[in-house]
């Protein structure tokens, strides 16, 4: 496993820039060299079927694929994959995700009601009942508390060197009930963040329904998706959700925390009372 500094210096994660400094609010122009975090498409092949294409940082692919399938419902374990294939192509990359015949099924009848995809997760679904199909209820609780999210927000920048050094990529970690962050993954999409880390769990061997999610993203519905559908029973997010997160949470049972910062958070969901 890479440490974080490699992450960092990943050469498919940024580039170096020559870009020029312009003092507004006070004189200070200067000729500078700026990391900039690479954004690629990255097309999504399930079984041979051309299913998505993303825009995302071309690394941690492999995570990616088995997040992505995770998220999807197209799998449930890494197990259940037979392969995964990562390959440099023409203006980006594409990554190959092989299934079993019974698998490859369930991915052939969803790719029939995709017309396009876009990383917000919705774009492409054929109707609304598809959009808001039910989620599976969240079963799993662990025992945290408020010092525990505390622990993970002020931990959580020792784990973004590609955030550090480029400022423009989104973080998901995963962090025991004591707040201890176990496992992070960087992205510029918030969503692909969030499947590279729920694929990084799998492979690790990290069961989700241990401890929770910290995210440094607005909350969207489909981050609360992803969650709910990789069994982990509590999502904290740095900024604010959106009606239907907070609604889609609620009714799978999710934990839900927004607008976690240094001196407060907001509880949106917490049905259980598992925050002390």
């Amino acid at each position: 496993m890479m440490s974080h500094d490699d992450r960092a210096t990943h050469p498919h994660q940024m580039i170096d820039r020559p870009v020029r400094k312009l003092g507004l609010a006070k004189p200070g122009d200067a000729a500078l060299v700026r990391s900039i975090a690479v954004e690629a498409p990255v097309s999504v092949e399930v079984g041979g079927i051309a299913y998505a294409v993303m825009m995302a940082t071309p690394a941690d692919l492999e995570d990616y694929a088995i997040g992505f399938a995770i998220g999807e419902g197209l799998i449930e374990t890494p197990g259940q994959i037979d392969r995964v294939d990562v390959h440099r192509i023409e203006g980006g990359w594409a990554l190959r995700i092989w299934l079993p015949p019974e698998r490859n099924a369930i991915a052939l009848d969803r790719a029939r009601k995709r017309v396009s995809e876009s990383s917000c997760g919705l774009c492409g679904i054929e109707n609304i009942e598809e959009v808001l199909r039910p989620l599976p209820l969240v079963t799993a609780r662990i025992a945290t508390d408020r010092s525990a999210i505390a622990a993970a927000l002020a931990a959580l920048g020792a784990h973004q060197p590609l955030a550090r050094a480029t400022g423009a990529v989104h973080a998901a970690a995963f962090c025991s009930p004591t707040g201890d962050i176990r496992l992070v993954r960087e992205d510029v999409g918030r969503h692909n963040a969030l499947d590279k880390l729920i694929g990084a769990m799998a492979r690790a061997g990290i069961d989700p329904a241990t401890g929770f999610i910290l995210l440094s993203a607005r909350c969207s519905y489909e981050l609360v998706e992803k969650t709910v559908r990789a069994g982990c029973p509590m999502l904290v997010t740095i900024s604010a959700p959106t009606s239907l997160a907070a609604q889609r949470a609620a009714q799978a049972g999710l934990t839900l925390v927004a607008l976690a910062r240094t001196d407060s958070a907001l509880i949106v969901s917490d049905a259980h009372g598992m925050i002390a």
